[in-house]
């Protein structure tokens, strides 16, 4: 069977492409200069297998082409083909240009869309990996980070210019050492497949920045490469090789459930072109229509085998050819709705697990999406791993001081067992998070009460209204000292309680130097200093950073935190403000925003939580001679070198981490 996309085999490159409902296919050979002008048009043959194809001498890498697709108009079959519009290949391995914005991509019309589509690249396959090895971290010793390529790099003082934004800058002495210095052992990229703006955001002149609109799965998006004439991939795979040679995983964000065509109506970039009826989800009772189970306009149909193929070919190709480590399933549930409903062995997930390849490499879910049903956190079938909004948002509610919590917050720090173990699963199975890519950084967590988000150009509308979140007594920046020091007390505990709890920690990008989005709770469409990490860092800066650095190295030193299996009764025990266990009234107190977590073993770990606006005098658990306790972290001050005692002072709104230690050790 001919492979489908553009492949080179050093004398000629073979063109695949496949459409079940197409009458014809042909392939536009353009120039690379400054024109770009389309220099030949070729017909495909439709063969045996149902492919056309067809084979072109003198063709080679860096090749600019398109397709143009022929067939019926029958938008009440869902069958929207269009000649006048050039597509991009579905399969590309590169693609050169971005979209620029007009009438002309419309689905409706019969403009030429030529001029305003991107091209896709034909690239020479080969690669030297040298001894490229994955790091292989065992999930128990996982710590995640979510970033974006260009926010993390382009502001860096460090980073040369030329690498500034884009994939090389990300490998760098200094990020690399930034990221060990944190503890990470795992980045999660967001969104690296090539991508275009949806036509909301085009025609607000926005930018689609953080990349959830993918229009060529196998393509490294060229915006963070230093050309796009392929050389995107050579460079995404010297990313790849330099982290794995510094000990470092790297996740790729992808999203398989929509695309940025957006509704029937929308503009055409290449699916809709290339066969709409089998790529989108159509309402049954009205065919004309999608099925949007996404909140974009579309969903991707993967009940249908061609869409099938192209996902597990490109999630095989980005394991395979460019060496990542694993996928985070953006909007996971609309990827398993089998028929209509959420379905756990949909054929999807049935042949992503059964594949020998894919099966053995991390894979994440956010399991959730827009449509009926759709939260489904837990509802994923071992071996993934899934964001756990529950942990974030319990973590959130206690330290601003919510009632009734303490009872949740416990479970949600012991690995959410109610959630996971159903499924078999452990601990790990919980990816914990405070913040993430989606929403309040750690530093407006903690400035803002409420969303500001008028520069998205949608009246504030956009993003969630409920955060969670608490200013500490000031909508935004302060002078005040008072505030500060509540805040900078109030990112403390969220950083404490992440690096405590049972199962995989992630933090979000810059949330360790501060960063500020000014309020923007969904900044998706801003490509700039409102999204850039700012690198400058003053003493507040610093001493948060080394406490985040701090937290993690205590994490990383315990075996506590590396458990595969939920806490028994006896490994933990949860005490009260006055030393004594957990009671059956005391979890159901509203009031109580007060908790011990006692983790035993050989290393045991206290956890004093103290949500409450008073300080409180915690007695201390008795530990077996000659251990003692030892202050190690807290959120209020700089910890005492030992505890002198059996009692321990926790202010209000704090928490302390303490260790039991010889006094050999000392």
């Amino acid at each position: 069977m001919i492979p489908l996309g553009a492949h080179w085999d050093g004398e000629a490159t073979t063109f695949a492409l496949e459409s079940r409902h197409a009458e014809a296919v042909e392939l536009c050979l353009f120039e690379t200069g400054e024109s770009g002008r389309e220099r030949q048009r070729l017909p495909l043959v439709r063969g045996a297998d149902g492919r056309f194809a067809a084979r072109v001498s003198g063709v080679g890498p860096g090749q600019r082409y398109g397709y143009r697709v022929s067939g019926p108009w029958a938008p009440e079959r869902g069958q929207r083909f269009n000649a006048r519009k050039l597509l991009v290949d579905p399969w590309a391995r590169a693609v050169s240009g971005t979209v620029r914005w007009n009438e002309a991509l419309g689905s409706d019309n019969a403009l030429d869309s030529a001029a305003f589509v991107p091209r896709s690249v034909v690239v020479d396959p080969r690669w030297d990996w040298g001894d490229d090895a994955p790091p292989r971290v065992p999930w128990s010793r996982t710590v995640l980070y979510e970033l974006h390529v260009r926010g993390m790099t382009k502001r860096h003082p460090g980073i040369p210019e030329s690498a500034r934004g884009r994939y090389l800058g990300l490998c760098t002495p200094e990020l690399i050492a930034h990221f060990q210095s944190l503890g990470v052992t795992t980045l999660s990229l967001m969104p690296v497949q090539h991508s275009a703006p949806d036509m909301h955001v085009a025609k607000l002149g926005l930018a689609n920045y953080w990349g959830y609109g993918t229009i060529a799965y196998f393509a490294p998006d060229a915006r963070f490469a230093s050309g796009d004439g392929g050389e995107q991939i050579g460079e995404f795979r010297e990313l790849v090789r330099a982290l794995h040679r510094a000990g470092l995983e790297v996740l790729i964000d992808v999203v398989y459930n929509h695309t940025p065509e957006g509704d029937p109506h929308g503009p055409v970039y290449s699916l809709r072109g290339v066969d709409n009826a089998t790529f989108y989800r159509h309402d049954p009772e009205r065919p004309g229509e999608h099925e949007d189970s996404t909140g974009c306009g579309n969903t991707l149909d993967l009940r249908q085998e061609p869409t099938r193929r192209l996902v597990l070919d490109s999630l095989r190709y980005w394991v395979n050819e460019l060496h990542v480590d694993g996928f985070r399933f953006d909007l996971a549930p609309a990827l398993a709705r089998d028929p209509r409903d959420f379905d756990a062995n949909a054929p999807f997930l049935k042949e992503l697990l059964a594949d020998p390849v894919l099966s053995q490499v991390k894979l994440v879910a956010e399991p959730w999406d827009p449509g009926p049903g759709g939260y489904r956190l837990g509802g994923f079938p071992a071996p993934f791993h899934e964001w756990n909004d529950r942990f974030r948002d319990t973590a959130r509610r206690f330290w601003r001081g919510d009632a009734g919590v303490v009872s949740e917050l416990a479970t949600r720090l012991s690995g959410s067992e109610d959630v996971f173990a159903h499924s078999g699963r452990g601990p790990q199975a919980s990816v914990n998070f405070v913040t993430c890519h989606d929403g309040f950084t750690l530093e407006d967590l903690v400035s803002y009460a409420h969303k500001h988000n008028e520069a998205n150009g949608e009246q504030g509308r956009d993003g969630a209204a409920e955060n969670w979140s608490s200013n500490w007594g000031v909508e935004g920046p302060t002078d005040d000292r008072a505030v500060l020091r509540l805040r900078e007390r109030a990112k403390r505990n969220g950083v404490t309680t992440l690096a405590f709890a049972q199962g995989v920690p992630m933090l979000s990008h810059g949330d360790e130097l501060s960063r500020t989005q000014s309020g923007n709770n969904n900044a998706y469409c801003h490509d700039g200093p409102l999204t850039w990490l700012d690198w400058q860092l003053d003493e507040r800066k610093s001493e948060f950073l080394a406490f985040v650095r701090r937290a993690f190295a205590l994490r990383r030193a315990s075996p506590a935190f590396a458990r595969e299996r939920f806490f028994q009764p006896s490994d933990v025990t949860w005490r009260r403000g006055d030393g004594a266990e957990m009671t059956r009234d005391d979890w159901h107190d509203p009031e109580r925003r007060i908790l011990g977590m006692e983790i035993h073993g050989d290393a045991p770990a206290l956890l004093l939580m103290n949500a409450s606006p008073h300080g409180v005098m915690f007695r201390l658990p008795e530990l077996a001679p000659p251990l003692r306790w030892r202050a190690l972290l807290c959120s209020a001050c700089e910890p005492p070198s030992r505890v002198r005692g059996v009692r321990v002072r926790v202010a209000a709104h704090s928490c302390l981490w303490l260790g039991a230690e010889s006094p050999a050790r000392e």
